[in-house]
């Protein structure tokens, strides 16, 4: 496969591989019990969930296949002005590529969009190189979590102003 990737907005099409590296991708850091966002039931219909007002997913496809994705939402339970960067993840064989870097942007350029003020992220100790990543995009780490996701098989939070 080549290095190089597209992102693009989730579509219909997309979603059962999408459902589909979300349940590799958890398991791999311990993320698939009770509490972690493999449960959600949008997870099969990420393209409608993410139709919602205010809301974006992007997915990063490689030759033809989707390899990845993530987006946001409002965040449950928190602020108006504040967005949940929510289920980022990417298959191992995209990791390393810049794809979290681009995506991130793509995100946070929608968050932007959306008027929002500011983007919150869960995750969970063990997730190092999502936790570089965010700190490298200008994410600051919290002591507790914002809102009402119902993830509470996390342990890590993190903030960001937007610019």
């Amino acid at each position: 496969m080549s290095a190089a990737f597209l992102i693009r907005p989730i579509a219909a099409a997309d979603d059962a591989a999408m459902a589909a590296i979300i349940r590799s991708v958890m398991p791999e850091f311990g993320a698939d019990g009770a509490g972690f966002a493999i449960h959600d039931p949008e997870v099969d219909w990420m393209s409608r969930a993410y139709a919602a007002p205010r809301s974006a997913y992007f997915v990063i496809e490689r030759d033809g296949a989707i390899e990845g994705g993530g987006g946001i939402a409002p965040l449950a339970g928190g602020a108006e002005d504040t967005c949940e960067l929510r289920k980022m993840y990417f298959l191992p064989a995209l990791r390393g590529m810049g794809a979290g870097r681009a995506l991130m942007a793509c995100c946070l350029d929608a968050a932007r969009t959306s008027g929002f003020r500011q983007c919150y992220i869960e995750t969970l100790t063990g997730m190092d190189a999502a936790q570089t990543l965010y700190l490298r995009s200008g994410f600051t780490r919290i002591t507790t979590p914002m809102g009402g996701t119902g993830h509470h098989g996390c342990d890590r939070y993190y903030l960001r102003t937007l610019d």
